[in-house]
């Protein structure tokens, strides 16, 4: 047994409205954003108690943290592993443009070790993916909860690794901004139990 995970993906930016991405990129949350982080602090006022909140660097998951466990008595802990894959040089293209003119997703699963210049592969996001969320369960009782603000294509990622034993299965993890993901690591490096995956109808009547 090990810690429940609640693993939170932060609210809209502006590159997800307009199909651009920004991995590294530190993108601040739209209004709309910050409108989704704060129902999804009420939600979670109501139905969740919290050990530990940890949150990537990168601004628009702090300020996320920020909104949607803003009563938490728990601190609120940034690892640098959970930050977004990063795509180096080719930062702010259109997902279009990254798919059909340098063919991106398929490079990345073809080899998992290839990275854009200046940017991140498969491999490494997995690792540090896997060895942040490793640590933050190894820290705390097998009772608790957890909540981790993190990014969509690092998350599916960490699924792909951690449910699955290899990162190329990323392609089966689509998150809605500021949707609620619920996961246990397995015990002793073996597959991780995905309880509850995707769900948003927090955020409603207004996505």
């Amino acid at each position: 047994m090990a810690p429940r995970l609640l693993l939170l993906r932060h609210g809209q930016i502006t590159a997800n409205r307009v199909g651009r991405w920004h991995g590294s990129t530190d993108s601040p949350l739209t209004l709309r954003g910050r409108w989704q982080a704060w129902r999804t602090g009420r939600y979670l006022s109501k139905n969740e108690t919290f050990a530990a909140v940890y949150t990537s660097p990168l601004q628009r998951c702090r300020h996320t943290a920020a909104l949607a466990a803003p009563a938490s008595k728990a601190s609120h802990t940034v690892v640098n592993g959970l930050a977004e894959m990063s795509i180096g040089d080719w930062e702010d293209e259109r997902f279009e443009d990254l798919n059909r003119e340098r063919n991106l997703i398929e490079r990345f699963n073809q080899d998992i070790h290839w990275a854009p210049p200046n940017g991140e592969g498969l491999a490494t996001v997995a690792a540090r993916m896997r060895e942040s969320l490793e640590d933050i369960s190894a820290a705390h009782g097998d009772d608790e909860t957890i909540l981790v603000v993190s990014h969509g294509a690092a998350m599916a990622v960490a699924l792909g690794e951690l449910v699955h034993g290899h990162p190329t299965e990323w392609a089966r993890y689509q998150f809605a901004n500021c949707s609620l993901t619920q996961l246990r690591l397995g015990e002793d490096g073996g597959p991780a139990q995905l309880i509850d995956f995707n769900s948003y109808a927090h955020r409603l009547p207004f996505s």
